[in-house]
């Protein structure tokens, strides 16, 4: 259990998408599914995460493709794309400091 805020919270070791492995637990019938499927996120025949994970990018590379794939589909498309060159900035800045065990050789 963790704090938060005054509010205390229990942490599963599960991800996120196995605690929601039966999407009943967490959208109503006919609206869409926040947890395993954000509409911002699924805007064609292919998640970010499934891209993220296929090319097995790091946390700042998957980032980047998390954010610029959503940038026009959340109505936040500046600060999601500012997000994007964050990240990136950084992958660009660890690489060139020799600390690429952050990022992926």
């Amino acid at each position: 259990m963790i704090k938060l805020g005054g509010h205390a919270r229990v942490l599963s070791d599960a991800p996120p998408r196995a605690l929601y492995a039966d999407s009943s637990n967490c959208a109503t019938e006919g609206l869409p599914d926040k947890i395993n499927h954000p509409p911002h996120y699924n805007a064609g025949k292919i998640e970010a995460i499934d891209v993220i994970e296929d090319w097995r990018l790091d946390f700042h590379l998957g980032n980047v493709v998390k954010y610029v794939a959503r940038a026009d589909h959340k109505g936040m498309r500046l600060e999601d794309l500012k997000k994007a060159a964050w990240y990136l900035q950084r992958a660009i800045n660890l690489t060139d400091q020799g600390k690429a065990g952050l990022t992926k050789k």
